[in-house]
């Protein structure tokens, strides 16, 4: 083959274009927020691990498999076939999510392919018990990987860390370290500590997030899930800026609309997934994926306990697996039989704040229908809602906890009717 000048010049345009379009792709796609907080940190003394999920396909569910060894639930890509995890957790309380990372990759890997973290997870979870299986995983994987990612792990034994992961070597951040974490928490969005220094995304996140825990902690919060929904998956607060659009009063003055731009949340979120583990030496059985399907401001948190596994409430599974297929159908006729029902409903309601298709309106979100002075905004009535819910869902796990709890008391906080409820009457109001 004669490589002419004509031919360079479009093989030339051609990379061109595609870096800038993966740029572009990039402000949204696999752009992760996330914390690890160790027991000193958090309430009850168990560990929590949290994902803010951005990625470009938002339709998420969850799904029960059987891995080598053990088995686990993990949050998937409603398209997806099987295979690929993008956060989960064991029969074992091994629990691992990840964010991407643009600023570790090796120079000498660039050519082959990526986006294998969904693929590591998905495999680690049939097999990892404790982090230092974990750590075998990493040191006997086929090399190169398709990796350039931060994991975030916890287990059962009180372990507790990030790992940041490219095609070849891997480092380990432990949060249990008090001269790396001396509060008990880590923050990573996506760029690695350890990566080539401001390279990678999410560093006004990053920001975002250390500045409302470390004000939290300074006033003496203890982490809970349902703070970290609230005061960061449904936050407002943008820390380049240095103000929260809806307590700021700057809502009165937009007309309710602001800019869909580096907040925790935004237009690219699919899910958040909180991971409550255990004490060591507790029954790993009582580790909880809290998991909130769709938009944070829109997603109603609820809990997936281990030890009923592979029970799951049957609106986070696919239609086809819900056994609720004529039901569902015959009330969504346009739902996908991989799709479930609530992140379904929730991307529809999430239609009604980012309503503006044409030019650059999709950049622009209506917070003014979140939040309002009457206290009737979407996401006003879902903390109001979820606030009950929540208080019957943590008598469960206090059930659990004690060794008391039925299987009467699984399928109550299990029933989701509710919350399609809440769905179809924030569509009503959008009418």
């Amino acid at each position: 083959m004669i490589i002419t000048k004509t031919f360079y010049r479009k093989q030339l345009l051609f990379g061109l274009i595609t870096t800038l379009l993966s740029f572009i792709f990039l402000s949204d796609a696999d752009a992760c927020t996330s914390a690890i907080f160790t027991g000193k940190a958090t309430k009850d003394g168990r560990p929590l691990m949290w994902k803010n999920r951005d990625t470009g396909e938002l339709n998420n569910r969850l799904e029960y498999f059987r891995g080598p060894v053990y088995g686990f639930v993990a949050l998937v890509n409603s398209p997806s076939e099987g295979g690929e995890a993008w956060a989960g957790n064991n029969e074992v309380g091994f629990c691992i999510m990840n964010t991407a990372s643009y600023n570790i990759d090796l120079k000498e890997d660039r050519k082959y392919p990526k986006d294998g973290e969904g693929v590591l997870m998905y495999r680690a979870l049939g097999v990892c018990k404790t982090l230092k299986d974990f750590e075998y995983f990493l040191d006997t994987m086929t090399k190169p990987a398709p990796i350039e990612a931060n994991f975030g792990v916890i287990d059962a034994f009180g372990g507790a860390a990030y790992y940041e992961v490219n095609s070849r070597t891997w480092i380990k951040r432990d949060a249990n370290d008090p001269a790396l974490a001396p509060n008990g928490y880590l923050i990573v969005t996506n760029f690695s500590f350890t990566g080539r220094e401001d390279e990678g995304m999410g560093y006004i996140r990053h920001t975002t997030a250390e500045y409302l825990i470390n004000k939290a902690n300074s006033e003496g919060v203890k982490f809970t899930p349902q703070w970290i929904m609230n005061n960061l998956s449904r936050s407002f607060y943008h820390s380049l800026l240095g103000i929260d659009v809806v307590e700021s009063g700057l809502l009165k003055q937009t007309n309710g609309w602001f800019i869909d731009q580096d907040f925790i949340s935004r237009k690219s979120t699919s899910a958040i997934s909180i991971f409550q583990g255990v004490n060591n030496g507790e029954d790993a059985g009582n580790t909880v994926f809290w998991c909130a399907l769709g938009y944070g401001p829109l997603a109603v948190c609820i809990p997936v306990i281990t030890k009923f596994l592979p029970n799951i409430p049957k609106d986070m599974l696919s239609v086809s697996q819900s056994g609720k297929t004529d039901e569902i159908n015959k009330n969504y006729p346009d739902i996908k039989p991989n799709y479930s029902v609530l992140n379904y409903l929730s991307l529809e309601v999430k239609k009604g704040i980012f309503p503006i298709i044409r030019g650059n309106g999709g950049r622009y979100v209506n917070v003014g229908k979140l939040y309002n002075e009457q206290g009737t905004g979407y996401t006003q009535q879902i903390i109001k809602f979820e606030n009950d819910y929540l208080a019957q869902a943590e008598e469960v796990i206090d059930k659990l906890r004690k060794g008391t709890v039925t299987q009467q008391d699984i399928d109550k906080i299990y029933n989701t009717d509710n919350i399609v409820n809440l769905y179809c009457k924030l569509l009503s109001e959008d009418k």
